[in-house]
């Protein structure tokens, strides 16, 4: 049988192909994101990652061995450390305090992406959990190395480029896709298929939450 990654993949190629043409990825490569835009996605982003670091906790906790466990949590403290030192950076840059950051609100598109994975991971089985938590990690390593290979030189945003595109972050992103594929051979073909639509519905919310930080959507007043 195919494996689930391959599947996935290729089911979300039309998405992932809007992704890497939206507006808010094609003008961080050239360098001309506007800092209104970006600050508004570091922000959310830190919110995001919050909630994120949680799924990833209870994903660990409803994992079928203690390897499991294991690599959720490492995986879960991993992501916070990492990414809250590059938020701490650009947040630093832009004149924004981090700790009033993590006090604001969260746009439409953030709340809507946190609750749909903190919903999955606490009522739906193991395998599903591990289907939707597994774009934040492929789509951002697929952008951050296409952005690599495209990006301007002196390009403002190249910490975030060399993190999403490096190395380290790809071991987690290939391991992760190794334990989405032992989890999917697992299970019965009706599983599967929640797996699948759990995949495709995490890179549905990974585009609208660009392109809510590119659009400044909010809340209607």
């Amino acid at each position: 049988m195919e494996r689930f990654s391959d599947e996935a993949w290729r089911a979300t190629k039309g998405l992932r192909g809007a992704i890497d043409a939206l507006p808010f990825i094609a003008d961080l490569c050239a360098g001309t994101l506007s800092r209104p835009r970006f600050q508004t996605y570091i922000t959310q982003d830190a919110l995001y990652l919050g909630q994120f670091g949680r799924a990833l906790a209870i994903a660990g906790a409803k994992a079928p061995d203690t390897a499991g466990l294991e690599a959720f949590v490492k995986w879960a403290l991993g992501a916070v450390v990492v990414e809250t030192e590059l938020h701490r950076t650009y947040l630093g840059a832009f004149g924004v305090d981090p700790a009033g950051a993590a006090k604001a609100e969260p746009t439409p598109d953030c709340l809507a992406y946190t609750s749909y994975l903190l919903t999955t991971a606490y009522h739906e089985p193991w395998e599903v959990t591990v289907a939707a938590l597994l774009p934040c990690f492929w789509i951002y390593w697929d952008v951050g190395k296409t952005i690599s290979r495209q990006a301007a030189p002196d390009n403002p945003y190249q910490a975030w480029i060399d993190t999403y595109s490096g190395d380290e972050f790809g071991e987690v992103v290939e391991a992760m896709i190794a334990t989405t594929d032992v989890a999917a051979a697992a299970v019965t073909p009706a599983q599967r298929g929640r797996m699948q639509t759990a995949f495709i519905r995490a890179c549905q919310y990974e585009y609208l939450f660009w392109d809510g930080a590119y659009e400044q959507r909010g809340w209607p007043s």
